[in-house]
């Protein structure tokens, strides 16, 4: 199992996969069991969005277990947690915000190993 952070800029934390764009992180999300998956919103421009990943994994029901969202645009944080809640499986935990410290550190810690 597999943790994933999908942003084209920012560091990836320790014990992530990191996916810099929507297809990347799609292709994690068919090939691998995902447990933990942040996802920021904007990807670059004139590149595809997380909200256009978001309506990939619903039409595909490609879910993990627990979803972050850490992106800094408000209404595209908004939009892809509409989203999701609306069609993600009741087992699924979404959070409208980033990992927490904790998860972040646990991530880590299971990735040394």
């Amino acid at each position: 199992m597999i943790h994933v952070y999908m942003d084209d800029w920012r560091a990836c934390p320790p014990g992530f996969v990191l996916a810099r764009s929507g297809e990347e992180c799609l292709l994690l999300l068919k090939e691998c069991e995902v447990d933990i998956l942040s996802l920021d919103f904007d990807l670059g421009w004139g590149q595809p969005n997380g909200l256009d990943l978001v309506h990939a994994m619903i039409n595909d029901a490609l879910f993990p277990r627990r979803i972050f969202l850490h992106s800094s645009s408000i209404a595209g944080r908004q939009s892809m947690y509409q989203a999701l809640y609306a069609s993600k499986p009741e087992s699924v935990e979404l959070s409208s915000g980033p990992v927490p410290p904790e998860l972040l550190q646990a991530a880590a810690e299971s990735a040394q190993e």
